[in-house]
């Protein structure tokens, strides 16, 4: 569901992924809850604390993705950063969205 979500699908065609689930049926209220709660666990990640630290590697990764946007498919470009924290784990420190760039060759 989340991911039908991130990806832009829309309310009619999540009711009918559910519905291959074997779950009767959704409402638009109720995507649209769920759809709430993503948005609420995307601010928090975006704004806690980075606490992870000190941090030995820190790198950067752009990634393209194709989403929707006013009814056209469009190339986005998302910035990644990645740590390696105290006990030596990766960790994503954040993700932005800072370019919006239309390539041609």
């Amino acid at each position: 569901m989340a991911t039908s979500y991130l990806l832009g699908v829309s309310t009619r065609r999540v009711d009918k992924l559910v519905e291959q689930l074997g779950i009767t049926g959704i409402s638009k209220s109720q995507v649209s809850q769920m759809a709430k709660v993503l948005d609420e666990q995307v601010e928090a990640f975006r704004t806690r604390p980075l606490d992870g630290g000190p941090y030995t590697f820190v790198w950067l990764d752009a990634l393209t993705q194709k989403v929707r946007e006013g009814g056209r498919t469009v190339n986005v470009h998302a910035l990644v950063a990645t740590a390696v924290n105290a006990n030596g784990q990766r960790e994503i420190l954040g993700l932005d969205e800072p370019l919006r760039l239309s390539w041609r060759p």
